[in-house]
C-alpha cells in the first residue's frame, strides 16, 4: 500500500505531461492539405477543372474541357459568349452542378445546349416552374440545362443526363455596359471566386450542395460554397475579343494576362484580341482596357435601341475634369478597415498592406484617422481618431507592417465600429474600405451601411485576383463613395492615387437630368450619386414615346468652378442591340434594392418576374432552362450527381482559407474546443485520483 502511495504522484506527473503534450500536438498540428491523389478520390481531393462523378463504387474523375469566352464590344456595350465543355469519363449516366462568377452587372439573356452538331436553345421561366422542368426531365431520361442566379454575380448551371463517354457543351451569353474611369475603358471577366465566409448558426436543411450549411444569416449558403481546389491540369482558359471602340486608341492592353493584338481598321479603333498563352490557368480574373487618343476622347454618347416600339436609352456623359483649378480643401477624418482574414493570406495580404502603407503616407497634418483590422475579431489601433502627427503615423505604419492573414471574415462588427467613431464638425469623415469582400451576407452588410452612413462616405478597394466584385460596387454606392480593384503589385501606386484625387472631393454634385419634354421616362438609377474626378454620368431609360429626331437631353450639376451643364442631341440611327437588355437589368437592380430598404416583397417579386421575362433574363426570380425532346437514359439506369469544384485563385493558400477557420469553417473552434475539453478530463482525471490516493493513505 506504501508503494502503491510512493508511486501515483509519479504517474500523476508522467500522465500530465503526456496529456499536455497531446493538447499542444492537436493546437499546432496543421489539418492535411488537400491535394488530389489516385486513391480513393473524394469531393475534397479532386483537381480543379474536373467533374468528380459519385459512382456505385466510388468516385470516379470526369474531364472538363477548356472553358471559352468571346467577347463583341461596340459602343458602350459588350456581348460575352461563355462555353463550358464537359465530358464525361464514367461509366455511368450522370448530372454536374457547377457554380461559377459573372460580372455583377451581366444581363444574361441566353442558354444553348450543345449536343454534338446540334444546340437546344433555353427559355426563360420563373425560378420554381424552370426548376420543375428540368426535374422532370432530369427524372425521364431527357438532356436539360438549367441556369440559375445565387446572387447578382454568381450563378448555377445543372446539366442532366450525360452519357459514359458524352461530352456536352453548355454555352451562355449576357450583355454588360462597360466601365469608364480617368479617360480609360475597361471590362472585367471573372473566372473563379475567393470561397465566402458564411456567419451565421447551421440550418436544419440543406439547398445545395455546397460546402457549408445554410445559415440563419445566410440562408442560402449551401448554393454558393463549391469545392475548392489548389492547382488544376486540365482545365484552361481561352479568350477572344472583338473590339469596336469606333474612335482611334491610344492603347490596348490588358493588366493581368498577356494578349496578342491585332489591327482591324486603327482609324475606327477596331482590333482582334486573343490571350498570348493558349493555356492560362483559371485563376486570376481577365481585364482589358482600351484609351482613346486625347483629342478623341469622348465626352458624351447616346445609345438607343427600339423594343416593341418603345426605345430604350443608355446616356454617357462625363463632366469636365479641373484638377487645374484650385479648390479648398477640408480637413479629413479617415477610418481605413483592413481585411486580415484567412482569404487575404498571401499575395492579397501584401497587396493590402502596402496599398494601406500608401493611403497613410497620404495623410496632411491637419487629418485624423484610425486603422481597424478585422478577421474573426475586430481590433481598432487607437480608441478614437487621432492627429496624423509622426508620432501616431510612425505606429500605425508598425502596425501594418506587422499585419498577417488568418481567421474568418467577421466584417459587420469593423464596419460597425467605424462607422459609430464619432466625427469632429471640422473633418470631413471618409471610410477606406481594404477587402476581398468574399462574404456571403452582402445584403445585411449593405442595409448597415446605409442604416449608419450619416454624412459619413465609403470607399471600398477590392484586393487580390478574384475579390467579390458585387459587394465593392454596392457597398461604396451604399456608401456614396467609389470603388477600385487592386489585383496586382505594380498597380497599386497608379490606383491609390487615382483614390486620393476623389476623396479630395467630388467633382460634381447634385445632378440633374432633363429629358425632351412631352416625353415620360423611366430611367436608372433614379438618382444619380455623386461623381469624383474622372466618373461619369451613365443612366438606362426606356420612354414612353417616341423620342424626336435632333431632342436634347440637358445634364447639370455643381462642380468644383460652380454650375455646369452640356447638352446631347438624340440622332436616330441605327439601333444598339443590348440596350434595352442592360436598361431592364439596371431595372430589376433597382427594385431589389427598393425591397431592401423595405419595399413590399410580393410586388417587388412580380415586378421583377415581369421585367425579367420580358427581356429573357435570368434573375433572382426567373431562371433559363433547355431541355431536348427525346429520352436517352435507359429506362432503369441510375443517375449520380456530383458538384464542379471552382479553381483556387492565384496567391490565395488553401490552408488559410479552408484548413483552419479562415473563410468559412469552424475547424480552428472545433479543434480548440476539443484540447480545452481534453485538458478538462486530465484535471478532472488527476483531482480523482488524488481523492482515491487520499482515502487510501486515510
Amino acid at each position: 500500500m506504501s508503494h502503491l502511495y510512493r508511486e501515483c504522484p509519479r504517474r500523476r506527473r508522467l500522465f500530465g505531461l503526456v496529456a499536455v503534450v497531446v493538447t499542444l500536438l492537436i493546437l499546432c498540428q496543421p489539418l492535411p492539405a488537400q491535394v488530389p491523389t489516385t486513391d480513393d478520390i473524394t469531393p475534397s481531393q479532386m483537381q480543379s477543372g474536373s467533374l468528380l462523378l459519385k459512382m456505385k463504387n466510388g468516385y470516379q474523375i470526369a474531364t472538363r474541357m477548356n472553358t471559352d469566352a468571346s467577347m463583341r464590344i461596340s459602343g458602350m456595350i459588350a456581348r460575352v459568349s461563355v462555353k463550358q465543355s464537359f465530358r464525361n469519363d464514367g461509366h455511368e449516366w450522370v448530372e454536374g452542378v457547377y457554380v461559377f462568377p459573372l460580372p455583377d452587372s451581366a444581363a444574361v439573356d441566353r442558354l444553348r445546349m450543345h449536343i454534338g452538331d446540334r444546340y437546344i436553345e433555353g427559355e426563360i421561366r420563373e425560378k420554381a416552374q424552370a426548376k420543375k422542368e428540368y426535374e422532370q426531365a432530369k427524372q425521364q431520361g431527357k438532356k436539360a440545362s438549367l441556369v440559375e442566379q445565387q446572387r447578382a454575380n454568381l450563378f448555377t448551371t445543372s446539366v442532366a443526363n450525360i452519357g459514359p463517354g458524352e461530352s456536352v457543351v453548355i454555352e451562355i451569353e449576357y450583355l454588360e455596359t462597360l466601365k469608364y474611369d480617368d479617360g480609360t475603358f475597361s471590362l472585367r471577366f471573372p473566372v473563379t471566386m475567393t470561397p465566402r465566409y458564411i456567419p451565421g448558426s447551421p440550418l436544419g436543411d440543406r439547398k445545395g450542395s455546397g460546402w457549408s450549411p445554410d445559415t440563419t444569416r445566410v440562408d442560402d449558403a449551401s448554393l454558393i460554397t463549391p469545392p475548392v481546389v489548389t492547382r488544376s491540369s486540365s482545365h484552361r482558359l481561352s479568350l477572344q475579343v472583338e473590339l469596336n471602340a469606333g474612335v482611334p486608341l491610344e492603347i490596348v492592353a490588358s493588366r493581368y494576362h498577356p494578349i496578342d493584338v491585332q489591327p482591324v481598321d486603327i482609324k475606327s479603333g477596331r482590333y482582334a484580341i486573343e490571350l498570348a498563352d493558349p493555356n492560362v490557368p483559371m485563376d486570376h480574373d481577365f481585364e482589358i482596357l482600351w484609351r482613346p487618343l486625347p483629342d478623341t476622347s469622348p465626352r458624351a454618347s447616346l445609345f438607343s435601341e427600339e423594343l416593341d416600339g418603345q426605345p430604350y436609352l443608355l446616356l454617357m456623359m462625363i463632366p469636365p475634369n479641373n484638377e487645374s483649378v484650385a479648390t479648398p480643401r477640408m480637413a479629413r477624418e479617415t477610418i481605413f478597415i483592413i481585411d486580415t482574414s484567412g482569404s487575404m493570406h498571401g499575395v492579397s495580404i501584401e497587396q493590402a498592406r502596402k496599398a494601406l502603407l500608401l493611403a497613410l503616407d497620404g495623410l496632411r497634418p491637419d487629418d485624423r484617422f484610425n486603422v481597424i483590422q478585422f478577421n474573426s475579431v475586430t481590433h481598432a489601433l487607437f480608441g478614437v481618431s487621432v492627429a496624423a502627427n509622426g508620432e501616431n503615423l510612425g505606429r500605425a505604419q508598425s502596425y501594418v507592417q506587422s499585419l498577417t492573414a488568418n481567421g474568418g471574415t467577421e466584417m459587420r462588427p469593423a464596419l460597425q465600429t467605424a462607422l459609430r467613431l464619432p466625427a469632429a464638425e471640422s473633418h470631413l469623415k471618409q471610410i477606406i474600405f481594404i477587402t476581398d469582400g468574399s462574404v456571403g451576407n452582402e445584403q445585411e452588410l449593405f442595409s448597415l451601411i446605409e442604416g449608419e452612413l450619416g454624412d459619413t462616405r465609403l470607399f471600398t478597394v477590392g484586393i487580390g485576383s478574384a475579390p467579390n466584385g458585387w459587394f465593392m460596387r454596392k457597398a461604396a454606392e451604399a456608401g456614396h463613395g467609389s470603388y477600385t480593384f487592386i489585383s496586382a503589385l505594380h498597380e497599386i501606386d497608379e490606383k491609390m492615387g487615382r483614390l486620393f484625387r476623389k476623396l479630395e472631393s467630388p467633382q460634381l454634385t447634385d445632378i440633374s437630368i432633363q429629358w425632351p419634354s412631352g416625353v415620360q421616362l423611366d430611367a436608372y438609377p433614379e438618382t444619380v450619386a455623386d461623381l469624383y474626378a474622372g466618373e461619369p454620368v451613365i443612366v438606362k431609360a426606356r420612354a414612353s414615346g417616341a423620342l424626336r429626331d435632333g431632342s436634347e437631353v440637358i445634364v447639370s450639376g455643381n462642380s468644383v468652378i460652380g454650375r455646369w451643364s452640356s447638352r446631347l442631341a438624340i440622332a436616330k440611327d441605327e439601333d444598339s442591340p443590348g440596350v434595352a437588355a442592360v436598361w431592364a437589368r439596371a431595372r430589376i437592380e433597382d427594385l431589389l434594392d427598393r425591397e431592401r430598404r423595405g419595399a413590399n416583397a410580393d410586388v417587388t417579386r412580380t415586378a421583377v418576374i415581369e421585367t425579367a421575362l420580358r427581356h429573357h433574363l435570368v434573375s433572382k426570380f426567373t431562371s433559363l432552362v433547355a431541355i431536348d425532346k427525346t429520352p436517352v437514359r435507359p429506362q432503369g439506369a441510375g443517375l449520380d450527381s456530383e458538384q464542379v469544384p471552382s479553381l483556387l485563385p492565384y496567391g490565395q493558400n488553401h490552408n488559410a482559407i479552408l484548413g483552419f477557420p479562415s473563410t468559412a469553417t469552424g475547424a480552428e473552434m472545433q479543434r480548440v474546443v476539443g484540447a480545452v475539453c481534453l485538458l478538462l478530463a486530465t484535471l478532472m482525471l488527476a483531482l480523482r485520483r488524488r481523492k482515491s490516493v487520499s482515502r487510501i493513505a486515510a
